[in-house]
Parts: structure tokens; C-alpha cells; sequence
């Protein structure tokens, strides 16, 4: 039971659950109440978005061990209590399941490609594939560029929703109406894509300001070790207020069709949330304050997440 419980800590299962969550509501919760007056949801193609959902998943966890295996030393210092490999299972299992889960992944989305005769899934997981793998050999470890990696690679798990259903759609059979409700859908993914993006790019800078001590231990070159904590912050404020913009953006959108629970909602839970992190970033000086942080910022992430659902209520 003990060494599930680490495999499950080495592959970040509550992230996965994230993915899982967003990529479900994305396409139950938003995709299918815009586009079922329209297009037909036939069994295989349910099975397969389950299938590109898993293969996401898999990918994922491929990514999140491999950054593990190479952070050991880092690890020891900035999270030591957290430390999986080579403390509950060793580098060779862990470089084992990385590579099966990967292969797995890829493989998925070949499959998908097999079976609608578009191959773009399968090529695009293993780019993302490889992405991960440099960036926890390389790239985690310079200012700014890991962190916008993985700030693309999160909007793409909802993108990918996207295109998969993009792709599924036969256009020799669209109306009009149909393709109005394509675009709707498109700007609805690229709003929680952007949302997604700098979220996590927020988010991912701040856990390097967290694991300052470890990374210049080490030998990083990230933001806060190159420019210092007071120039990074004054970044991290940059994207933050992007990132409110886009929530009042979000919030007066709302207002325009008169939902007034999602626009009570996006005050309460994502808005006023995100002002009060924004605050508390203001006065951070120690890494148990930027982990605060970081952890508000996570769970603003999921009431981004549980917003859909009220697309599939209100909207």
C-alpha cells in the first residue's frame, strides 16, 4: 500500500485529476450542449475522446516523473518531505514507467489517428512528449522558458479538445448555424486556454521564487536567482494583472446576456480570489510565502476548472 501511495505522489495524481476534470468539462460541459443541435455524437467518437483524454493523462505523468527523476538533488533541499525517487521507488523504475507511459501515450494518439485518418493528435503527443523531457533536462533550469513551456503545454490540453472535435466534424454537412456554433465553442476553448496559459505561467514562476534556495544550490539559472525575488515579483505582477483583466473581461461578458449566477460566481470565486493573491504576492518574501501563493493560485485554477459547469446550467 505504501509504494502505491508514492507511485501515485510520483505521478502528481491530484494534477492529472486537474487534466482529467478540464478536458471532461471542456468537451461535456461546453462542446456538446453548443454542438448537439448540430452534429451527432456517435459511440465511437465518445470512446475515442476518452481515449485522448487517457493518453493525455498518461503523457502527463510521463512528464511529472521525469522532472522528478532529474530534480533529486534539488529536491532534497527545497521539498525534501515530498521526494518520491530513490526514496520509495528507485531512478530505474522511474526512468521504466516514463518511458511506458510516454510510448503508451503516443501510441493513443496514433491510435486516434487510425481510426479518423487524421494523424495530427499522434504527432502533436509526441511533440509534447519530447517538450517534457527537455524540459526537465534542460529548460527548468533557465529563466523564463521553462515556465512559458509549461504555461503552452497546459492550453494545449484544452486546445487539443478543440481540434479533436474539429477534426471529427464532417464539413461537407455544415450549415451555417452549425458553424456559428464551431466558432462559439473555438472562442470559448481559447478563452480557457488563455486563462489556462497564464495561470499556470503565474503559477510556475512563483513556485520558482518558493525554490530559490535548492535551484542556486544547484546550479538554476531561473528567474529570481538571475534578476532577484523584487524583480521577479514586479514580473509576476505583470501576468497578474493580465490576468485580472481577463477575469473582468470574462465578468462583463457575462453581465452582457444577463447570467447573473455565472457573473456572481466569477466575482466570488475567481475575481475577488484572484485580487486578495494578488495582495498577499505584494508582501511575499520567504519561500513559505510564496508557497501560499502558489497554493491560492491552484485553487483559483479549479473554481476556473468548475466554471464550466455552469456553461452546461446557464449558458
Amino acid at each position: 500500500m505504501k509504494l502505491l501511495l508514492q507511485f501515485f505522489k510520483l505521478i502528481r495524481w491530484q494534477n492529472l485529476f486537474f487534466i482529467a476534470l478540464t478536458q471532461g468539462l471542456l468537451f461535456f460541459a461546453i462542446a456538446k450542449p453548443i454542438l448537439s443541435p448540430y452534429q451527432f455524437f456517435t459511440r465511437e467518437f465518445h470512446l475515442l475522446f476518452f481515449v485522448l483524454c487517457f493518453s493525455s493523462l498518461l503523457i502527463a505523468a510521463a512528464g511529472y516523473i521525469i522532472n522528478d527523476y532529474f530534480d533529486i538533488n534539488i529536491d532534497l533541499v527545497n521539498k525534501p518531505q515530498k521526494l518520491v525517487v530513490d526514496n520509495g521507488i528507485s531512478r530505474r523504475w522511474a526512468i521504466f514507467f516514463h518511458f511506458i507511459f510516454s510510448l503508451a501515450g503516443i501510441l493513443m494518439g496514433f491510435y486516434i489517428g487510425l481510426q479518423t485518418g487524421n494523424w495530427l493528435i499522434g504527432f502533436a503527443h509526441t511533440c509534447v512528449a519530447l517538450l517534457l523531457w527537455i524540459y526537465s533536462t534542460a529548460l527548468k533550469k533557465r529563466a523564463v522558458y521553462g515556465n512559458v513551456l509549461i504555461a503552452v503545454l497546459t492550453a494545449w490540453s484544452l486546445l487539443v479538445i478543440y481540434f479533436y472535435v474539429l477534426l471529427n466534424t464532417d464539413f461537407t454537412v455544415v450549415t451555417k448555424f452549425h458553424l456559428d456554433a464551431l466558432q462559439k465553442f473555438f472562442r470559448i476553448t481559447l478563452l480557457y486556454a488563455a486563462f489556462a496559459f497564464l495561470i499556470t505561467l503565474i503559477r510556475e514562476m512563483v513556485k520558482d521564487m518558493e525554490d530559490v534556495e535548492g535551484d542556486r544550490r544547484y546550479g538554476c539559472k531561473t528567474m529570481p536567482i538571475i534578476w532577484g525575488l523584487q524583480v521577479s515579483k514586479i514580473i509576476v505582477t505583470i501576468f497578474m494583472i493580465f490576468l485580472l483583466s481577463l477575469l473582468v473581461l470574462a465578468l462583463f461578458y457575462i453581465l452582457q446576456y444577463r447570467m447573473w449566477i455565472p457573473a456572481i460566481y466569477n466575482l466570488l470565486f475567481l475575481l475577488l480570489p484572484a485580487i486578495a493573491t494578488f495582495r498577499y504576492l505584494q508582501q511575499s518574501q520567504t519561500p513559505a510565502d510564496f508557497g501560499k501563493v502558489s497554493q491560492w493560485i491552484k485553487g483559483i485554477m479549479l473554481s476556473g476548472i468548475l466554471s464550466m459547469l455552469l456553461f452546461r446550467i446557464f449558458a
